[in-house]
């Protein structure tokens, strides 16, 4: 139970402000042949979701916290997927997964007030097709 719980905290953390590679930890178990692989898929999209509601949250109040130090974008970044988010609306989330981008299509929506359940379907969707192609490669590499 402490493999599923460990990768659950790197994927949510990996989705917010801490330089994880959720990735790896989820390749590592795989290859290694610990844990359930559609359990692991489950677990690290939740957690990795999850995650990614914690910037839709930051994106509701980026008026007042895009200064601070610790924001997880840049303002170059957050304008650059602002610009993406307007041109492409809601199904720019489907690629919140992406590396230096995804973080900030995902605060961007919630500064669009993109509804909530929208947003996590959509995000999940992307973040679990991602990790599908990362269990799919590691049983691959098993067999």
């Amino acid at each position: 139970m402490a493999l599923y719980g460990a990768l659950f905290i790197s994927a949510f953390f990996a989705a917010t402000v801490l330089p994880i590679s959720s990735e790896a930890v989820l390749a590592g178990l795989i290859v290694s042949g610990r844990g359930d692989p559609w359990l692991l898929l489950a677990v690290a999209t939740i957690g990795n979701t999850l995650g990614s509601v914690v910037n839709w949250i930051l994106g509701r109040g980026i008026d007042t916290l895009r200064t601070r130090r610790w924001f997880p974008v840049s303002p170059e970044r957050y304008e650059q997927a602002s610009r993406t988010f307007r041109r492409f609306g809601e199904w720019t989330l489907l690629f919140a997964w992406l590396p230096v981008v995804g973080d900030a299509f995902t605060i961007a929506a919630g500064a669009a007030r993109v509804n909530l359940g929208v947003f996590v379907a959509l995000v999940a969707i992307g973040k679990a097709a991602r990790y599908a192609v990362i269990v799919a490669g590691g049983l691959w590499a098993m067999a």
